[in-house]
């Protein structure tokens, strides 16, 4: 089955949720995970006073599906994405799927949506949607018993309006995304939650982000929003590294093909000044892939950094971005055995 008996207009699909055919679902309860359960309704049912509504035990992730050059479909490093999951569910005191069981519920919720996969060509892909959260009824603060996974799936467009081209951002420092030594490293809803009010306003003042520093001294870069931060600085990829940062997919990824590329990849604290230096600049993720940066503005200072001066995303940058997706499409071979495939049969 195939994407031609989907009445979508792939040319001018957003980036957003788009009902398609199924969902499926996973219960933790006694100790064990369940049977995997498919679903067509779009909704669930908690108790009030379930553990996620009051103490925010909830995490999730975001993959996408790629129907190749070949036909065939390929999901982009799941893997690591069911290890993240994992990962952050043990950080906020949940329950960790296995990571097979994970992954075996992904190739499951593709296959049973496959006529949503966007057509080769479109620029779309399907975006898959984990979610785990503590159903347990609880008043007192404590970690919930049971657990529901739910992996849910929609055909998505670019992330941004403008597609790959640059975009300014901004730094203000009245604003933290996390903690340190917090919740940052984890893919929880409240991280996102926490940086809404300082995206809002920066979308208001005319930036497409909010570029954080790291919220203890104000001196680092830290997240670009919802994505990770990275530049180009002559033969150099330059990434900020600390503990309220989450590991990117994507950025690991682009960080592998910049080292085939001959740069030498740097993880380290990165000072805002450094901004200065830098040839290239972008923010990276799953939803984006690579999206440059054309100027920093540092409101607080009165500085402006601007990085790509004939506001084109640079050389370098470009490269990545294609080659990533080459390999995503089938277009470039995957020498990592990045992409899985979901059988056609």
């Amino acid at each position: 089955m195939n994407s031609d008996n989907v009445n979508l207009d792939w040319a001018s699909l957003p980036f957003g949720y788009h009902r398609t055919d199924y969902n499926v679902r996973c219960v933790y309860r006694n100790g064990e995970w369940g049977e995997i359960e498919v679903h067509t309704s779009e909704e669930i049912t908690l108790h009030m006073a379930a553990s996620c509504l009051h103490y925010g035990q909830e995490v999730f992730e975001g993959q996408k599906a790629f129907r190749g050059v070949d036909g065939r479909i390929r999901l982009f490093r799941i893997e690591e994405n069911a290890r993240r999951f994992a990962d952050s569910a043990r950080g906020i005191a949940m329950q960790p799927m296995p990571e097979e069981l994970f992954i075996k519920m992904a190739r499951m919720a593709i296959k049973l949506n496959e006529r949503w996969v966007p057509p080769y060509g479109s620029g779309c892909s399907l975006y898959l949607r984990p979610i785990e959260i503590g159903i347990t009824p609880r008043v007192g603060v404590s970690a919930a018993d049971e657990y529901v996974v739910i992996m849910f799936v929609t055909p998505v467009g670019a992330y941004f309006k403008n597609g790959f081209s640059t975009s300014k951002v901004v730094i203000y420092r009245e604003y933290d995304r996390a903690a340190p030594q917090g919740t940052g490293r984890w893919k929880v809803g409240g991280n996102y939650a926490g940086g809404m009010v300082a995206t809002m306003r920066a979308k208001k003042d005319g930036y497409s982000a909010v570029l954080f520093l790291d919220p203890k001294e104000k001196k680092y870069l830290d997240e670009c929003g919802p994505a990770n931060f990275f530049a180009i600085k002559g033969d150099a990829y330059v990434t900020p590294k600390s503990n309220s940062i989450l590991p990117s997919v994507t950025n690991k990824s682009l960080q592998q093909l910049a080292k085939d590329m001959g740069l030498r990849v740097e993880c380290r604290p990165v000072p805002v000044e450094e901004l200065a230096e830098f040839d290239e600049a972008a923010e990276c993720g799953t939803a984006a892939v690579a999206a440059p940066i054309s100027q920093v503005d540092d409101v607080d200072r009165g500085v402006s950094y601007v990085i790509a001066r004939d506001n084109k995303p640079g050389p370098v940058i470009t490269k990545l971005y294609k080659q990533l997706q080459a390999i995503q499409y089938g277009e470039s071979p995957d020498p990592y055995g990045w992409c899985t495939f979901i059988d056609n049969d």
